[in-house]
């Protein structure tokens, strides 16, 4: 499972295939991924903001950006953890995902936390 640290918010996710949701022969995959945020620092932490960075296996990049995740901005206390799931459509059967989270620390600073770079991969493409 790729993971990143940044200022001690370590970020793990783990993607599937979709394969219920998914309608190859209308060039339409969806993956599903699962975020795990831990604070192994010092200080609470309240995630803001999302960026992801979206490539299909064209190379083509689509930058999504939006307050939160899965409509909340969770905050992380030192210790604690917080893990959503939510899913990508894609338009080929093969990509990756990266970006970064904005979080708030408890002076109002913010900072970007990296998501590490996973790949997005229909198993029937692979053979």
């Amino acid at each position: 499972m790729p993971s990143a640290t940044t200022r001690g918010i370590q970020i793990s996710v783990d993607s599937a295939y979709l394969d219920a949701h998914s309608q190859p022969e209308r060039r339409e995959w969806v993956f599903g991924y699962t975020v795990d945020i831990q604070n192994i620092g010092d200080s609470t932490v309240q995630l803001i903001d999302r960026h992801w960075v979206i490539t299909d296996a064209h190379g083509r990049v689509e930058h999504v950006r939006g307050q939160g995740v899965v409509g909340r901005q969770p905050q992380i206390l030192p210790g604690g953890a917080f893990r959503y799931t939510s899913f990508c459509p894609l338009g080929t059967s093969m990509g990756s995902m990266t970006g970064e989270y904005t979080f708030k620390e408890e002076d109002g600073s913010l900072f970007e936390a990296t998501i590490p770079p996973f790949a997005l991969i229909d198993p029937e493409s692979e053979n």
